[in-house]
């Protein structure tokens, strides 16, 4: 049997599977917790909580559908540029909604949303040639910002203290220093790809 005749035989994975439902239902929920977030102005009431929570759940399913879909074989294409976008909307919706509050300095906002607009931008201008998955310091970055914004949704100061919004501003820095980093990281990366293929076009 011949190569092509191979790949021809491997049956073709499905977009519509389960990881992928779960990177929309992720999507989908960004709107949502920050309705909940805004509804009484941030205040430290129900709503306040819920969304925190309702954040916590949806970025933390990440790992979940991802694992499905390298354990039962499910990756694809479409799920690989979801999977960030998912991220992106979330931590996004997040840092502006936290932002029109007045509780996080909206260029700090800016900064982490130039970075990943500008990254999906790319992934989708090179989609044609190949998809540009996550690498291990954007993941990182997706974690540091996880933490440090759900840390800045719950009012946990009202519970103990105020001295827990200097540590919130702690994993802040840290989540933007890695955002920088990872952004400067994959311009390097995607620079070398293109002067590597360049190099075998020749």
């Amino acid at each position: 049997m011949t190569a092509s005749n191979a790949s021809a035989a491997e049956p073709r994975i499905s977009n519509w599977n389960l990881p992928n439902a779960i990177t929309v239902a992720r999507i989908v929920l960004a709107p949502v917790f920050m309705w909940m977030l805004l509804a009484d102005d941030g205040s430290d009431g129900a709503l306040r909580w819920w969304a925190a929570l309702l954040f916590v759940v949806a970025i933390a399913s990440d790992g979940i559908d991802g694992h499905i879909a390298r354990s039962r074989n499910l990756v694809t294409d479409l799920g690989k540029i979801l999977d960030p976008i998912a991220d992106k909307v979330l931590t996004g919706g997040a840092l502006v909604a936290l932002s029109i509050l007045g509780e996080l300095p909206w260029w700090v906002t800016i900064v982490v949303l130039v970075r990943e607009i500008g990254i999906t931008v790319h992934r989708f201008i090179v989609i044609s040639d190949h998809v540009v998955a996550a690498a291990w310091m954007g993941k990182l970055k997706t974690l540091a910002q996880a933490v440090a914004i759900s840390l800045a949704l719950a009012p946990f100061w009202v519970l103990l203290g105020d001295w827990v919004l200097w540590v919130n501003g702690v994993f802040m820095t840290i989540a933007v220093l890695l955002t920088i980093a990872s952004g400067i990281d994959y311009v390097v990366t995607a620079v070398r790809g293109s002067r590597a293929d360049r190099q075998v076009k020749r």
